[in-house]
């Protein structure tokens, strides 16, 4: 994998943690705050907070990278400085329409689908969202387009201490879920402009140039519908995922209680972990796939596409499986005894996560070869399956109905786009390599399954199975030399780590516990 592919993926890597752990301390301090039937009701407010946020950038942040970095490598700046301007106030004016039609329509939704009046206030607050959040998405947009995702992790420190400090503000005063929805409104309001901020000073430099572009109106309607045509695949995916993440929240909203759609969500955003890891991956790998497959170099797009499977699998499965395992003591550490009931949840639905992971890996890789329609048509066929699991399930078996639903549909989408990734772009898998990386976690699950269920046997494991987990890689030489030299550059940043890396590098070579 390049230096370039690996740096960003890295950066995004430790944001996007960030980013999780502000929001698991946003959710944290709210299940406290508001009980399981107050967070219930925040958590029905979530998936249309993701829905009215994905149709209101109608997918064209993923657009602005792709043609962004398309064109920056062509060196065409007029265009992209028009790219620019026409997808964001096409998102600004998208946004504003979609507001209004939730804000009057939160009234029909509380009472006559979930029956629950309690949660139309929340609703109506989750309309302030869209209009900022265009705004950010189309500013990440561009720095993901020049590979600059330093700025992405700046905005959402921004967003998420506002969102933190502003929730639990509106909590304490009196306004109970509906408080929760304003912390994460005014999050986006200070993101919007931490965005424009570190758009206008770092960014919009890169696409100065000599010549401009006066287009007239039907031109600039010609770039707003090449930009749409490609984005319409990537909402309709997104609003598929949004499905797959939320639909065990709505059903279980209409069919059970606001406590249970609280226990769920507590159980979910932890389930969810492991996303940060290929979340990160797949947003620096459609750039990269793009700029690959438009230089038609095979032997690139092999190396980035292998890669990229290869270091989702070694992060994202030991991760799932230590949360999967010790699944009570997590909800207990996070949120309390009183979530308890969460915890047979999140045993199975961090599994299904894992599944997704791979699944989201896929999808940039044929987003960024030019297929952005295969991940919509696949998703699609989950979204269906999905619906009519949870259904079923949440009827007969309750809140974990979900879980499982969800499991086995993200089981069978990993299956088929990984099929249709080799076969569109030709790649060879390393079965061996990937053979081994799964005994290593095999040994890590036995290590975690015989220590005690407790909180302290949750750390100790954690560390123990996870030293066990780095030495079995170097045993079976599961990693190259190449992969041992990124990850100790990155280490030696560590504080008071330096010192010890030039002996441990020394180790490995002398005993060549690397591949050849």
């Amino acid at each position: 994998m390049s230096d370039k592919l690996m740096k960003n993926s890295f950066i995004l890597v430790i944001g996007n943690l960030l980013f999780r752990i502000g929001g698991y301390i946003n959710r944290l301090l709210m299940t406290r705050l508001l009980g399981p039937e107050g967070y219930g009701l925040y958590g029905l407010t979530l998936p249309f907070q993701g829905v009215f946020q994905i149709l209101s950038a109608g997918g064209l942040p993923p657009a602005i990278a792709k043609y962004v970095a398309q064109f920056n490598a062509k060196d065409e700046k007029a265009l992209i400085r028009q790219i620019m301007h026409i997808a964001t106030r096409y998102m600004i004016f998208m946004a504003l329409i979609l507001s209004i039609l939730l804000l009057f329509s939160s009234d029909f939704i509380a009472n006559n689908i979930f029956h629950m009046p309690d949660v139309v206030w929340p609703l109506r607050a989750v309309s302030l969202i869209p209009p900022f959040s265009v705004i950010v998405g189309a500013m990440r947009g561009a720095y993901q387009g020049v590979y600059k995702n330093e700025y992405t992790v700046y905005n959402r420190l921004a967003e998420q201490a506002s969102t933190i400090i502003f929730a639990c503000l509106f909590v304490v005063c009196g306004f109970y879920a509906m408080g929760a929805v304003l912390g994460g409104a005014v999050g986006f309001i200070v993101s919007a402009i931490v965005a424009v901020y570190l758009y206008k000073k770092h960014i919009s430099g890169i696409f100065k140039s000599d010549d401009d572009l006066n287009l007239t109106k039907k031109e600039e309607l010609k770039l707003l519908y090449m930009l749409i045509k490609f984005s319409i695949p990537v909402t309709i995916t997104a609003l598929s995922e949004m499905v797959i993440y939320d639909v065990g929240t709505i059903i279980i909203g209409i069919f059970m209680l606001s406590r249970d759609v609280g226990y769920y969500n507590s159980a979910d955003p932890i389930a969810r972990m492991p996303l940060v890891i290929s979340l990160s991956i797949a947003t620096v790998m459609l750039p990269a796939a793009s700029e690959a497959y438009a230089l038609k170099d095979q032997n690139l797009l092999q190396k980035y596409v292998v890669d990229c499977l290869r270091y989702c699998i070694l992060t994202v499965v030991p991760l799932c499986l230590i949360i999967s395992i010790f699944s009570s003591n997590v909800i207990h550490l996070l949120f309390g005894s009183i979530y308890i009931p969460a915890s047979g949840v999140l045993s199975i639905l961090v599994v299904g996560m894992s599944f997704y992971s791979i699944y989201m890996v896929c999808s940039s890789i044929l987003q960024g070869t030019g297929s952005p329609k295969t991940p919509m048509y696949v998703l699609l066929m989950g979204t269906i399956i999905n619906v009519v699991l949870n259904v079923l399930f949440v009827k007969d078996i309750g809140i974990e109905g979900a879980a499982v639903a969800t499991t086995i549909t993200t089981a069978i989408l990993m299956c088929i786009i990984l099929f249709i990734v080799i076969r569109k772009t030709k790649i060879k898998l390393p079965i061996k390599n990937i053979a081994l990386i799964l005994l290593c976690n095999v040994i890590l699950a036995l290590i975690c399954i015989v220590i005690p269920k407790t909180i302290m046997g949750l750390i100790i494991g954690s560390i123990v199975s996870l030293i066990v987990y780095m030495l079995s890689l170097l045993v079976f030489r599961v990693l190259s030399k190449d992969d041992i030299i990124f990850f100790i550059n990155y280490v030696e940043k560590i504080p008071y780590i330096k010192r010890y890396t030039s002996n441990i590098m020394d180790f490995i070579d002398k005993h060549k516990l690397y591949s050849m």
